[in-house]
């Protein structure tokens, strides 16, 4: 029987199936941060549980920590209480830790496939909605809440109802300064933030193997702001090649022996999947938000949609939306002021993002109205931009690093936005007040950021193909 390669992970993982109820699914990789853990942990205490499998679970502190002055202690004392607590929980359960000061340390999602432990194939579990960001390597990842931790911390298994499934295809070729930051936001706006409910995607077709693994793991990460349980890739030489030599990644003749079973993960010829969509990248451009959610889409030389443009259930919401962010129906959005530029995060906060960045802003000058902060996902991500001199182009543009974490993706931390400024963020969302009370989010890619950071407003970045 012909099978999708969500299928046949899924099934390779099936423990038991409940009857007329969920499946028991196996975990290979579950990470772990400070905020969904504590509860978890406690709970493990209560029952006098130990962790199963202490060599399948890592950690990392990302949301809450400071991305300044890490070396000293974290000021903020609710902060400091989940960073010690996510210390203390992996010491007395035995848990490998990467936490402040070590060189592994960083955003979840970039940590663990920078150093190999992410890999094809396998059942990947976080509490942390962006899990999907591991689907770029053919494995299966998905969110879940804290109640679910401590059953993957109790029993290395999960209870799961089997989403339906969904192929995207894609295919033509990106036009210059389009990135796979573009490619998800043009997505969600076409399939809009309820268009994948209930689905696992695979992303197929030529567009998508010809992306780097960065941008197949930015375009995963976004699955899940259309409702999609996930989504992933099907590796792939470029997968292969990202994956050779790094930390726990398998050697010698068990790489060999990986690589052959890695490349039998593809969906058949003749699977069938519950619902299949194809788009044409060649027809994306730079892409932005204008709105309160990231199906809210429109390209950067694009208008703000007319309400007779908008479902008429939807209006009322639209309207909202519009009235928070200060925009009106109809209105261009090239040229609007902006305050803050954010580079970072776990959907771009890694190597290539901070290439793309550095090569627009090179020979040019941060805008003196712009406050950015741009934050490599990982202390591996920086020592890179170190290695490469990207640190000098932003130096000498007028930028400054700071400390890899989650920053103002979603403000735990010290980097909110002020209430009512404008933000252009490489996030993945722009809910009200995600980057500070009443903070305004205006999602985008490395390259739109670059040069809204150079130009103090929303500009599109292919203007540079005309000088």
């Amino acid at each position: 029987m012909s099978k999708t390669l969500f299928d046949k992970i899924w099934d390779a993982h099936t423990v038991t199936e409940v009857q007329d109820g969920p499946t028991q699914l196996y975990i290979d990789r579950h990470y772990c941060h400070e905020v969904t853990s504590p509860q978890a942990f406690d709970g493990l205490r209560k029952r006098g549980l130990k962790v199963f499998r202490p060599e399948k679970n890592t950690a990392t502190p990302d949301h809450n920590i400071p991305t300044e002055n890490q070396d000293k202690p974290i000021a903020d004392p609710v902060s400091k209480f989940q960073v010690d607590t996510l210390t203390r929980n992996c010491e007395e359960f035995g848990i490998t830790l990467y936490g402040l000061g070590n060189p592994k340390n960083g955003v979840v999602h970039v940590v663990g496939p920078e150093n190999g432990l992410t890999q094809p194939g396998m059942t990947i579990v976080c509490g942390d909605s962006h899990t999907s960001t591991h689907g770029a390597f053919g494995a299966i990842p998905f969110g879940i809440g804290t109640s679910e931790v401590e059953m993957v911390l109790a029993s290395q298994c999960i209870l799961q109802t089997r989403p339906k499934t969904m192929r995207i295809d894609f295919s033509g070729k990106l036009q210059p300064f389009v990135t796979s930051k573009d490619i998800a936001l043009y997505m969600i706006s076409r399939l809009t933030t309820g268009g994948a409910t209930g689905y696992f995607v695979e992303y197929a077709g030529e567009a998508i193997r010809s992306l780097s693994m960065e941008a197949r793991m930015t375009l995963c990460n976004m699955s899940i702001e259309m409702g999609a349980r996930g989504g992933l890739i099907a590796p792939d030489e470029t997968t292969f090649a990202y994956l050779k030599g790094r930390e726990f990644a398998p050697k010698g003749e068990a790489w060999d022996k990986a690589v052959a079973c890695w490349k039998t993960l593809k969906s058949d010829d003749n699977a069938v999947f519950d619902r299949e969509i194809s788009f044409d990248v060649s027809q994306i451009e730079p892409m932005i938000t204008y709105g309160t959610n990231p199906g809210m889409g429109i390209p950067i030389t694009g208008s703000i949609p007319t309400l007779d443009e908008i479902d008429e259930a939807g209006r009322v919401s639209v309207l909202k939306s519009l009235d928070y962010m200060g925009f009106k129906p109809c209105e261009k959005m090239l040229g609007k002021p902006v305050d803050y530029v954010f580079l970072g995060s776990c959907t771009n906060g890694r190597i290539e993002d901070f290439r793309l960045f550095a090569e627009y802003v090179k020979g040019k000058k941060k805008a003196k109205n712009i406050i950015a902060w741009l934050v490599p996902g990982s202390w591996q991500v920086e020592a890179q931009i170190r290695r490469e001199g990207i640190d000098r182009i932003l130096h000498e543009a007028g930028f400054e690093l700071r400390q890899p974490g989650c920053s103002a993706c979603l403000a735990m931390n010290d980097d909110k936005v002020p209430a009512g400024k404008y933000a252009v963020s490489t996030s993945n969302r722009n809910f009200e007040g995600r980057q500070g009370p009443s903070a305004r989010t205006i999602l985008a890619g490395p390259l739109v950021a670059a040069a809204a950071a150079v130009t103090g407003n929303l500009t599109d970045p292919r203007e540079e193909l005309k000088n």
